[in-house]
């Protein structure tokens, strides 16, 4: 009996892989298609080396047991209740998870495993003017940098390259803050002048304030409808963003405002100033809410945690402090730098 009828015949747009498994079942007999050299070379280039990493991972996981050694397991008595248990240490790429101090990492993993303590890349602009801040782009792309002679400098972050320079103010740089939502950037100088930015570099809105003297701080408010400016005229003042119009005046600092940061989740204002002070204000009625007396020289610094619990100050006095703004009280004092303190930031993702 004829069958052939029946039979679907095997076309050569058949899968070079499928043809395989034919030949392997019924033989080169009955299936002797030669396959096409073009197919074969695009079979040959796709083919990738697959990996199971799953069961190293576990085995280097279940193998690195570790009893942790810090300050007071060392004057436990061992075997005792008061031993150190064992626990599982984590990969040392994962170290720089970790949060502080330092001292908490387990074995002989270098610093620079979970903190950046070496210079990635140097680059330097045509014109040799002192940096007085920088920021990088909502997008992360680029880094923008100010200069003495008010000019803006972008950098392609990727490869630190020089892209554009452009003049922004009439003298020299102070500091830029973005919005929370990443839609307008806050840039003031030594003049007293503040300048709206679209994220394009493109120049929004002029305000001339604090009686020409320099603005050396800017912060936005939770919702972007306010924010709040700091400068040598010993004021702390608070703006309305769509008006451009000064709402409250704070006043109580002796001498220069060099520092100021709006709370990230209520309606509290920090400022440090050349008085030694750290003052805590409330935006709505402008008076001072409490003044913090820990340092011997200039606040340089002041950095609310993510949650807006604790206050970070650093000063010249080669301190800095961490305070719980619940309690109103001194955490701890670090000590360590040198010379003066002028700049400090929480990690990004864990803060203890």
């Amino acid at each position: 009996m004829d069958l052939s009828s029946y039979c679907r015949p095997v076309s050569n747009s058949t899968p070079t892989k499928k043809r395989s498994l034919l030949n392997a079942n019924y033989g080169d007999d009955e299936i002797n298609e030669e396959e096409p050299a073009q197919e074969s070379k695009a079979t040959t280039e796709l083919k990738r080396k697959c990996i199971d990493y799953h069961s190293p991972a576990i085995i280097d996981l279940s193998s690195r047991l570790y009893r942790k050694s810090n300050r007071r397991s060392h004057a436990a008595v061992p075997g005792g209740s008061g031993a150190a248990a064992p626990y599982l240490q984590c990969h040392s790429n994962y170290l720089r998870w970790m949060g502080l101090p330092l001292g908490d990492m387990v074995g002989n993993a270098p610093c620079s495993v979970a903190f950046l303590t070496y210079c990635a890349h140097v680059t330097r602009a045509k014109n040799s003017n002192p940096v007085m801040c920088l920021s990088w782009t909502p997008g992360g792309r680029r880094l923008l940098t100010g200069n003495q002679e008010g000019e803006f400098t972008l950098w392609d972050g990727i490869n630190f390259s020089f892209e554009l320079i452009m003049s922004a103010h009439d003298q020299s740089f102070r500091c830029m803050a973005w919005s929370h939502n990443q839609n307008y950037l806050l840039t003031s100088d030594s003049g007293g002048n503040i300048k709206y930015w679209s994220p394009s570099i493109a120049p929004v809105q002029s305000i001339d304030s604090h009686d020409g003297q320099p603005i050396h701080a800017l912060s936005f408010s939770p919702a972007d409808t306010k924010f709040v400016s700091c400068g040598d005229d010993a004021t702390v003042r608070v703006w309305d963003w769509a008006s451009h119009r000064e709402e409250k005046l704070l006043e109580g600092h002796g001498w220069d405002v060099k520092c100021v940061q709006w709370h990230p989740r209520s309606s509290v204002i920090c400022s440090g100033s050349k008085d030694n002070l750290v003052k805590l204000w409330d935006p709505r009625s402008g008076s001072c809410l409490s003044t913090l007396y820990g340092h011997k020289n200039t606040v340089t610094k002041v950095a609310w945690n993510d949650n807006g619990n604790w206050l970070l100050t650093a000063s010249r006095d080669q301190l800095i402090k961490l305070y719980d703004i619940r309690a109103m009280k001194e955490l701890c004092s670090l000590k360590g730098h040198h010379k003066e303190v002028t700049s400090i930031a929480w990690h990004p993702v864990y803060e203890v």
